[in-house]
């Protein structure tokens, strides 16, 4: 859950800035490479930090109605997670923070 809300956080952000891109999701994309970025460009110590202390506040509230959103539209829910499935499970793979 907290991995999801770390992922989630990103998005949050993300989206809140207004980030435009090409496809069918134009703001899922360019989201997706995004957070995909974060988690590549993160050491493990700043993925388990950020991990430990999950969003409050507007960040939270603005990360639920991402939730809210993904939940409301299988379509872009798939889309993302297809997008950034592999590339964070192979970081939290090598940061073992997954078995």
């Amino acid at each position: 859950m907290k991995r999801l809300s770390m992922l989630f956080t990103s998005l949050v952000v993300l989206l809140y800035a207004g980030i435009a891109g090409a496809q069918q999701y134009p703001i899922m994309e360019q989201v997706a490479q995004k957070v995909i970025q974060k988690y590549q460009n993160s050491s493990c110590e700043e993925l388990a930090q950020q991990r430990a202390h999950p969003p409050m506040g507007q960040k939270a509230q603005v990360e639920q109605r991402v939730v809210q959103l993904l939940r409301d539209d299988p379509q872009m829910r798939e889309a993302f997670i297809d997008r950034v499935a592999a590339p964070i499970a192979n970081k939290l793979f090598e940061c073992g923070m997954i078995p």
